[in-house]
């Protein structure tokens, strides 16, 4: 008998799979708008009236969704606008970096609800997937106390770390947590926790964090910018986050640059604008717990040691938006940091002006680059957004005919 030879296809859809995406279009709009009636509903996501009531009396009783108080508008019929119950549903985000781990729980709306922090100890997972699977334990704990059916309406756990993922890795490189890319993560998360597991790297969190409650709320085509231990790009297109085929996509912090007259040998863009690279330029140990306050009193004296990084790092971060701009064409750029806040300004103002590219078009409404978040707990707020994301935002898979139609 002949094998069967592989077919090649995109995944078919039924009426399961539309309705689920209406719904999530549904949720999506009201998350866009904060409240809507059913008029405005139909309107503006062009499904028909009964559409939206059905799915509308179908998001109350399964408590995503609360009627308001009766609107009335002139002389036309009153209107009831509705608005998503941000105790419909939790997830807890999680981020693993080199010296620190921190646990976020979320709502429906993206509002922080609990968070912690532990520090790792050495040796990578045998010793940090413990705390790690604690600390998840105390934040599911401490939400358990505060948001009724917590448990009930957990719908995951999202994980954000330094990529890149699947490569083969020398665990004595500083710049890839080797040893975590080669131990069985989500797994070892799925059976302690039993919730479901997402991975994404630490610049695509920043993107779903931003998207969910910063400055890519609302844009369809944005691209964030990360500057932490490493650098990363977390891709906003067509209004769902993009990973790639090996959830590696936006790894800039990879592309070589060419020799300098400053850099005179060639260097990725990581090795020569990171927080890495400000912690070697400093001689700084990153798991100094008194390191954020150090780097504030440095941008608060004028320190020419750290005014000469930023000018550096600002000339080579300068080229990796004007590449940005030339291949993906965003609405904006987003620039994130794990830094503290003062030095990712000085960072940000030191960018300007941009250089020319196919973004520098008359009639522009939103910047080409733009200040995001800068706060430590962004990367862990994305990781808890993840979740959120897979469950109720619009997105292709939604259609297809897999399980994740279940919604």
């Amino acid at each position: 008998m002949n094998e069967m030879r592989p077919i090649r296809a995109k995944t078919g859809t039924n009426q399961e799979g539309t309705s689920a995406h209406n719904r999530r279009v549904m949720i999506d709009a009201l998350r866009l708008n904060g409240q809507l009636s059913r008029a405005d509903l139909a309107r503006a996501t062009r499904l028909t009236k009964q559409t939206v009531s059905n799915i509308i009396e179908d998001l109350e009783v399964d408590g995503l969704v609360v009627s308001l108080a009766t609107v009335r508008n002139g002389r036309g019929q009153p209107s009831t606008p509705y608005r998503l119950v941000p105790d419909g549903a939790f997830a807890i985000g999680l981020q693993i970096d080199r010296h620190v781990t921190r646990a976020i729980a979320v709502d429906l709306v993206g509002t922080v609800l609990v968070r912690a922090q532990a520090n790792l100890p050495p040796g990578g997972p045998a010793t940090g997937a413990k705390v790690i699977l604690d600390l998840i334990e105390q934040v599911r704990t401490d939400l358990a106390r505060i948001a009724d059916q917590a448990e009930k309406r957990l719908v995951g756990l999202g994980v954000a770390m330094p990529g890149p993922f699947g490569l083969a890795t020398d665990n004595d490189d500083q710049w890839m947590m080797a040893a975590w890319q080669n131990f069985p993560l989500l797994e070892t998360l799925a059976a302690g926790t039993g919730l479901e597991v997402g991975l994404q790297n630490d610049a695509a969190a920043c993107a779903t964090a931003e998207r969910m409650v910063g400055a890519a709320h609302g844009i369809d085509h944005a691209v964030c910018l990360y500057v932490g231990y490493g650098i990363g790009a977390g891709l906003i297109l067509n209004g769902e986050l993009y990973a790639g085929g090996h959830g590696n996509a936006g790894e800039i912090g990879m592309a070589l640059l060419p020799p300098t007259v400053r850099r005179p040998e060639q260097g990725s863009l990581e090795h020569r604008a990171s927080l890495a690279s400000l912690y070697q330029h400093l001689g700084a140990d990153p798991s100094d717990p008194d390191l954020q306050e150090r780097l504030n009193r440095l941008v608060d004296t004028g320190d020419p040691s750290l005014t000469g990084w930023i000018e550096t790092a600002a000339e080579e971060l300068r080229w990796g938006v004007q590449l940005i701009e030339t291949i993906f064409d965003p609405q904006t750029v987003i620039l994130c940091s794990g830094a503290p806040e003062p030095l990712t300004r000085k960072l940000f103002d030191a960018i300007l002006p941009l250089l020319p590219s196919i973004a520098n078009r008359p009639g522009r409404t939103i910047p080409r680059l733009q200040l995001g978040m800068t706060d430590p707990w962004s990367v862990a707020l994305g990781a808890a957004a993840e979740p959120i994301s897979r469950a109720f935002d619009p997105r292709f898979s939604a259609i297809l005919k897999t399980r994740a139609n279940a919604l």
